[in-house]
Formats: structure tokens, C-alpha cells, sequence
């Protein structure tokens, strides 16, 4: 038990020396993963739409 409560102290000693960041800051970093995001989706959904129908057209000729 004295393990556990020593563990306990040393983490909260620990998260004591966080340098949290402010607010602003994780919006700023949220905003550019969303948008990251959709463009990687756009992106890659525009790939596979050309490269599907690329193939179809491929296939029906053949």
C-alpha cells in the first residue's frame, strides 16, 4: 500500500511541473487538425474516385 500511495504522490508531483498549454493554443492546434484532415480526405477521395473510374473505363474497354 505504501507503494501505491508513494506512486500516487510522486504523479502528482509530477503533473505539478506541466507546462499546460493556454487555451488559444490548443484551439489553434485543433483547428489546423481539422483542417488537415479534411483536406487529406478530399484529397485522398478525389484518388480514388479518378482511380476507380480509371479502371472501370479500363475493364469496360477490354
Amino acid at each position: 500500500m505504501k507503494k501505491i500511495k508513494a506512486f500516487i504522490m510522486e504523479s502528482y508531483g509530477e503533473l505539478k511541473k506541466v507546462v499546460w498549454p493556454s487555451r488559444d493554443s490548443v484551439m489553434a492546434s485543433a483547428k489546423v487538425v481539422i483542417v488537415s484532415t479534411i483536406v487529406f480526405a478530399l484529397f485522398f477521395g478525389l484518388v480514388d474516385f479518378v482511380l476507380s473510374q480509371g479502371l472501370l473505363a479500363l475493364f469496360n474497354f477490354v
